[in-house]
């Protein structure tokens, strides 16, 4: 049909980084309520499942040793260590999604986002900022879940993850919740609008008009 959804679009890989507290993941599935055609890559991760979440949902549960072996198969798109634990990006499924048309979120650190960058150079990277530190510290103490050596730890990380923000395509404030989703949703539309992907998605109706 004219101007229908062609199959030969592939999908554009997205990577959003923040520092821990920022918000990122809940930006990222608030987009998913309202935005189709866009899933998230499930990580995989050598630490343990934090109250309420799910194998296979929130994130592949694997040990060091299955970890280590699927470093050694070649099987990451890339993979990082943060907070004493190993996190990855399986390579074979975020391929498999692209090549389907759909869109990937990868929700992962500067390290993983300079990994993929090399590997898939056409990578549409976001970094999300918090309003100020006194915000980023207040929201990792409500989660309540660390020790004053941990929180201490989590806001030194935070300012090295941030200082990476120069390496990124599009930089958000998430000093307001609807209008960082709203912006984070607009880097999508926008992108599914360049003339290179709707020359593909449109050939059909480009052709009779120009005929």
């Amino acid at each position: 049909m004219a101007g229908g959804q062609n199959q030969e679009v592939r999908g554009t890989l997205y990577i959003v980084s923040a520092p821990s507290g920022a918000g990122k993941t809940s930006l990222v599935r608030a987009l998913l309520k309202e935005v189709q055609g866009v899933r998230i890559s499930v990580s995989y991760t050598t630490r343990l499942p934090r109250p309420g979440e799910r194998d296979g949902i929130d994130y592949h549960f694997i040990d060091a040793a299955q970890f280590e072996a699927m470093v050694g198969d070649g099987q990451f798109l890339e993979y990082a260590r943060v907070f004493d634990h190993c996190y990855g990006t399986a390579r074979t499924s975020v391929e498999a999604i692209l090549a389907s048309g759909e869109d990937v979120i990868l929700e992962i650190d500067w390290q993983g986002a300079a990994q993929v960058r090399r590997l898939i150079p056409n990578t549409v990277s976001v970094f999300i900022l918090p309003p100020s530190r006194a915000v980023l510290e207040a929201r990792i103490r409500g989660r309540k879940q660390d020790s004053e050596q941990v929180i201490g730890r989590r806001m030194q990380d935070a300012v090295s993850e941030m200082s990476h923000y120069a390496d990124y395509d599009f930089l958000l404030l998430n000093d307001d919740f609807e209008r960082a989703r709203g912006d984070l949703e607009a880097i999508i539309r926008a992108r599914r609008l360049s003339g290179a992907t709707q020359r593909v998605r449109l050939a059909q109706l480009l052709e009779q008009l120009l005929a």
